[in-house]
Formats: C-alpha cells, sequence, structure tokens
C-alpha cells in the first residue's frame, strides 16, 4: 500500500491539471506560432512559466487503483501488476485466464 499522502498529492496535482490545462493549451499555442513576434511568444512563455508546476500533465503519476502503487502499473485497467494477478486469479477480470504449461 502506497503512503496517503503521496496518493493524495497526486489527487492535487490531477486537479490542478484539470483548472490549467486550457490556459496551458492556448499559451503553449502561442509560444509555438512562427508568426507571432518574438516579444509577444517570449511574453506567452513567461506567463507558462508562472503557472504552478503540478498544473502540468507529466507531473501526474499513473497508479494503481486499489493500492496506489506507482510501479507496475496497467494503464487499460488502472491496476498494479500485483492486483492484475490477484483479480485475475480470482476470475474478477473478464477475459483474463491464467496460464500454466
Amino acid at each position: 500500500m502506497a503512503k496517503v499522502s503521496a496518493i493524495e498529492n497526486n489527487e492535487k496535482r490531477r486537479k490542478l491539471v484539470k483548472k490549467y490545462d486550457k490556459k496551458r493549451a492556448e499559451l503553449r499555442a502561442i509560444t509555438m506560432d512562427r508568426k507571432l513576434s518574438m516579444e509577444e511568444r517570449f511574453k506567452a512563455q513567461l506567463q507558462l512559466a508562472n503557472l504552478p508546476r503540478n498544473g502540468a500533465k507529466v507531473r501526474i503519476r499513473n497508479r494503481c487503483a486499489i493500492s496506489g502503487r506507482p510501479r507496475g502499473h496497467y494503464r487499460k485497467l488502472n491496476l498494479s501488476r500485483i492486483y492484475l494477478r490477484q483479480m485475475g486469479a480470482q476470475g474478477l477480470i473478464p477475459g483474463l485466464v491464467k496460464s500454466s504449461w
């Protein structure tokens, strides 16, 4: 089980990303637009730098929905490898069969 504080911090980041997503996209579009003057693009870049760092999408850590484990995460099911195996063995995940040879 992951630390509760780590899970909560990650949730705060998710909220910040949702809040600043449109603003970041607009500023990023301005900085990439070659038609605008260098001063306008630089101003947009400074505004982008003033936004909270945790508002960036890359700061979000994928975690298991059950345990909060950050590593060994399967995106499709939002589970860690450990819980994927446990739930698969119990037959709780449709289409997943434990193989043996």
